[in-house]
């Protein structure tokens, strides 16, 4: 009747469950590793640099500047109006500097990639600890409740003769 009741985890969530927890005290064992190639610290590099105001800004006063010293003559005017040297530098720090925020960019989507398969893990095993806490529950209170009925039907033998002594001892 008690097996009746209880609903067993499948055996293929056991052996995820199981998994699970080994890669959990895998990945509590491993040491802190930064591991990031070169390649991958540069353009990490470049991308937060690039992505900063205060790159925004530094490169703003030096366009400025730049252009002023053209057209004021100020100094020798090395890229008159048009500023086809100040184009050329732009496109030239876009033409390297997109590839590699690009790089950037795609390692961190798959760090991204890795965090979310991480957390739907630690659902999946969240999920299955449940399932298991709750068949132990409900294990318990059948337990408890076999033996509550052991103890009734104690009890009602208890009774019944106390009951027949009773009625013996009125009778006589």
């Amino acid at each position: 009747m008690l097996d009746q009741l209880i609903h067993p985890l499948q055996v293929e969530e056991m052996r995820m469950l199981l998994r699970l927890r080994e890669a959990r005290r895998r990945h509590r064992a491993a040491a802190p590793s930064d591991g990031l190639t070169l390649g991958q610290r540069v353009s990490d590099g470049v991308a937060a640099t690039v992505g900063s105001w205060k790159f925004i800004i530094i490169q703003s006063v030096i366009l400025v500047i730049w252009m002023f010293l053209n057209v004021t003559a100020y100094v020798e005017q090395w890229d008159p109006y048009p500023f086809i040297l100040l184009n050329l530098v732009l496109s030239f720090q876009a033409a390297y500097t997109a590839p590699v925020i690009m790089m950037s960019q795609n390692r961190q989507g798959t760090i991204d990639r890795e965090s979310a398969q991480h957390d739907y893990d630690i659902n999946i095993k969240s999920e299955l600890e449940i399932e298991l806490l709750h068949q132990k529950l409900d294990m318990l209170r059948e337990k408890e409740f076999a033996e509550m009925v052991t103890v009734i039907r104690g009890l009602e033998s208890q009774l019944a003769i106390t009951h027949a002594a009773l009625i013996a001892l009125s009778n006589r």
